[in-house]
């Protein structure tokens, strides 16, 4: 077995927010390492980085949606299951959205967004994703967890109780399934340089030069940083890794 330890190939993995930043990062390195992957996007972005990486000669096919709305959710999902043949091995929850305000100001409608993208979706998923895996008796679940799920962060109340959700979500999942075959884990990313963080990555922003200095590694990360860890917890090299939240950080969180 241990020639083959990290080998994914021929694996149908579902990346969900796989049109950008991490998500894409972790769907191209499944789809390099010769996996079909449905990834899913808001836009119709998602048909496009679909088409070019098929274009590249991987086997990737898009699937957009709504994940805020819980009809929506289980329509993705299904449809996904469904261009890859009916089947599926491995589920990665690289979706999110943010959204920022002191917690006094915090609206309670954005809340309530923030919590159902980041956390409610990925409870269903998960679920759903579970059904299938159980019947066959194996398969892979990484959740997209954050520093957030370890500390509280700034004008982000919703975006840190989801994703201290998300930890407590895998750990809960993986001594529901971990005897059946079914390894739930979690990748907390660092400061990613991504989208989502644009407001951080402003060197005018004090916070920037503040974050920048506390990451031994000496940048914030990519997309492709995130590969290896995804690729290892989808591979049967993690087959004894069950509940973990792994830090891929630069070293932040021991600075």
């Amino acid at each position: 077995m241990g020639q083959n330890l990290f080998d994914v190939s021929g694996k149908k993995v579902i990346v969900t927010g796989g049109t950008r930043g991490l998500g894409l990062g972790m769907a191209e390195g499944f789809l390099q390492a010769g996996c079909k992957v449905a990834i899913v996007g808001t836009s119709d972005k998602v048909f496009a980085v679909a088409e070019e990486e098929c274009n590249k000669g991987y086997d990737c096919v898009g699937i957009k949606g709504d994940l805020s709305k819980r009809e929506e959710v289980y329509r993705i999902f299904n449809e996904c299951v469904e261009k890859l043949g009916g089947d599926l091995d491995v589920l990665v929850t690289s979706h999110g959205i943010q959204r920022r305000h002191s917690a006094e100001e915090f609206p309670l409608n954005e809340w309530d967004d923030v919590i159902s993208v980041n956390l409610s979706s990925i409870f269903v998923l998960c679920q759903e994703a579970g059904k299938i895996m159980l019947k066959k008796g194996y398969g892979k679940i990484i959740n997209v967890a954050s520093m957030n799920s370890f500390f509280g962060g700034q004008t982000i109340p919703a975006y840190a109780a989801a994703k201290g959700g998300v930890a407590q979500l895998t750990k809960e999942l993986s001594n529901d399934w971990a005897g059946r075959g079914i390894n739930v884990n979690a990748i907390a990313p660092g400061y990613m340089a991504t989208e989502m963080n644009e407001a951080l990555l402003d060197p005018k922003n004090p916070r920037f030069k503040t974050i920048s200095e506390r990451i031994p590694a000496g940048r914030w990360g990519t997309g492709e940083d995130m590969q290896g860890t995804a690729i290892f917890l989808a591979s049967h090299a993690s087959d004894y890794l069950c509940g973990a939240v792994i830090p891929v950080d630069g070293g932040y969180l021991v600075k």
